[in-house]
């Protein structure tokens, strides 16, 4: 999102050249933070619950994406299973992340189901809800030159139209730290973005965020720090302050423990996370947990 080819956009006459190079310094820094051990966390989950289960079947738009893959990922191999959807199934990749030494290789799984399809066209939408779903994990993105001004608001719209349709309520909607009252929260290199080359698609990400809180739905609207594709640190902090880093392999955990998690803490919230600072949310990987003893 804070690629060298957008800064360039900036005109380039002497005093807003120096601001570019002083934003891509504090952005290469941001990015450069680094993080390790803990992890984030959710309680036993309640097996009565009507809302989610140990072995769940979820449904991840936007399936190809980086962030998106690492939630595919994670919930095959955590014994889950995943319908996605995403307009171009072959860059639907093992993530870099979380994938070791097959990072980056073509990802397929009999319990994964990829389908072909543009989250603003309803009725591709309404074939992801033609299996059983548990619960939802919303993760968009592209360039809005590619994919529209308000693809994030009619994708998301469809995507909860449907949800209500088959009676699932459960849904983690990844936006990002800057997004509906979390402007203070962004560095202030990224303010700057935001109020310039990135205005309309932080327009749509902040319209996504209403349509969500008012969908009557439980949802989680995920808002992380600046991304990376490292390996998982195990560290996933909910922050008041100043966003740092996190690996999107990280967001994925959290995404997935908020659709999959029956008393999961953050539902009706709009937490941003970060691998540094805040108070730390940990996971607890017991047997008990898990529903084995």
């Amino acid at each position: 999102r804070t690629s060298g080819n957008v800064l360039t956009n900036i005109s380039p006459t002497p005093h807003k050249h120096n601001l570019t190079m002083k934003i891509a310094s504090l952005l290469t820094a941001a990015a450069a933070v680094g993080t390790t051990s803990a992890f984030v966390a959710p309680q036993q989950r309640n097996t009565a619950s009507t809302t989610t289960s140990l072995d769940a079947t979820i449904a991840v738009f936007g399936a190809s994406g980086l962030t998106a893959q690492e939630c595919v990922y994670q919930a095959i191999k955590d014994g889950d299973k995943v319908v996605g959807l995403t307009r171009n199934p072959s860059n639907l990749l093992v993530p870099k992340g979380s994938g070791g030494a097959d990072a980056e290789k073509p990802f397929s799984d009999p319990n994964l189901t990829v389908i072909a399809g543009d989250v603003t066209n309803a009725a591709d939408v309404a074939k992801v809800f033609e299996n059983d779903i548990d619960g939802v994990i919303i993760a968009l993105g592209g360039k809005t030159s590619d994919v529209g001004v308000t693809m994030l608001t009619d994708g998301t719209n469809n995507i909860m139209a449907a949800m209500k349709d088959k009676g699932v309520k459960r849904v983690a909607v990844v936006t990002s730290i800057g997004a509906g009252d979390s402007k203070d929260q962004a560095p202030f290199a990224f303010k700057i973005l935001m109020m310039t080359v990135m205005k309309k698609i932080f327009t749509d990400k902040n319209n996504q965020e209403e349509a969500v809180v008012n969908s009557g739905l439980e949802y989680c609207i995920v808002r992380p720090g600046g991304l990376t594709v490292d390996p998982p640190t195990g560290v996933i902090n909910v922050i008041d302050g100043e966003a740092g880093s996190i690996p999107r392999a990280d967001v994925a955990q959290f995404c997935l423990e908020a659709v999959k998690d029956a008393d999961f803490p953050y539902v009706g919230q709009t937490p941003c996370i970060s691998s540094v600072g805040g108070t730390s949310w940990v996971k607890d990987r017991s047997k008990a947990a898990r529903g084995e003893m």
